[in-house]
């Protein structure tokens, strides 16, 4: 027998936390894959670009791995600010047509600030460990892997007027 609620949750802090955990792992990885391809293809070293990441913020001479978890921290830190821009910026009716240009662009704006204002205050020499071209890359990268995550998340309910982005499904007993 499969029922159905007809009532409707109201959007909460919870449904923003686990969907910008969702897209900022997604997107956290996929800059971690462009990094690591242009290190394959060029002979960089990924490890030195996450220990720079770690150094960054002020952890000298911690292991690559200290980086990595910097980066998913911020990555997912990142995620959640977008599934809550999303939902304050975009209307719920246009909200499919709009996910991939709302986290591409909002990604090239994050790309803007982070190299052209707050690396250059918290740590000018890490503006320098790749190149622009390629950091950029890896921004967007997060924002077409944030967009298709958010398509792969389960919709909200015919009829729905929160603005949570993940509902209870229909469930089968």
């Amino acid at each position: 027998m499969s029922t159905s609620s007809s009532l409707t949750r109201p959007a909460t802090r919870h449904d923003h936390l686990r969907t910008g955990l969702f897209i900022g792992l997604a997107g956290g990885l996929a800059e971690i894959v462009v990094v690591w391809l242009y290190s394959a293809l060029t002979g960089g070293d990924a490890a030195m670009v996450a220990r720079q990441v770690a150094s960054a913020i002020g952890l000298e001479g911690a292991p690559a791995m200290a980086g990595v978890a910097v980066h998913m921290g911020l990555a997912v830190a990142l995620g959640i600010a977008l599934s809550v821009a999303l939902q304050i910026v975009v209307e719920r009716p246009a909200r499919d047509r709009a996910i991939f240009s709302f986290m591409v662009g909002s990604l090239a704006l994050v790309w803007g600030i982070n190299y052209f204002v707050v690396l250059p205050a918290v740590s000018p020499s890490f503006v320098h460990v790749l190149p622009y071209a390629l950091t950029l890359a890896s921004k967007l990268a997060f924002g077409v892997a944030a967009a298709a995550t958010l398509h792969m998340l389960p919709a909200p309910l015919p009829g729905d007027k929160s603005s949570s982005t993940l509902m209870d499904q229909k469930t089968a007993v």
